[in-house]
């Protein structure tokens, strides 16, 4: 893997586990399922260690999907420039880029 992956996965885990270094938002579906099972999500999310080939190809931990009783839930990390006008021209490179984790239903995506 190159350094660049390496920094870029380094960045997403810490927006990830401790939701520092970015933003995060949630769907209308996620809301709608309440205070206390949002805050279990993010606990979910913050320990998730099923990344493999079919979910993380480029080894970024940009992605991840599981069950949430009985509802299929996703999270994905995009990178876009600061001003949240494009895509960043650089995701290993925190001055130029703004994380966004988004918390979704699958059936929102």
């Amino acid at each position: 893997m190159s350094t660049d992956t390496d920094r870029i996965r380094m960045l997403n885990d810490q927006l990830r586990r401790h939701l520092m270094g970015g933003r995060a938002v949630m769907t209308p579906g996620i809301a709608a399922l309440g205070s206390e099972a949002v805050h279990r999500l993010v606990q979910t999310i913050a320990t998730f260690d099923d990344f493999c080939t079919a979910n993380d190809p480029h080894g970024e931990h940009d992605f991840g999907a599981f069950d949430y009783e009985g509802v299929e839930v996703f999270f994905k990390i995009d990178y876009f420039d600061k001003d949240l006008n494009c895509h960043s021209p650089d995701p290993a490179d925190p001055t130029v880029t703004t994380r966004v984790i988004t918390l979704m239903r699958a059936d929102e995506y």
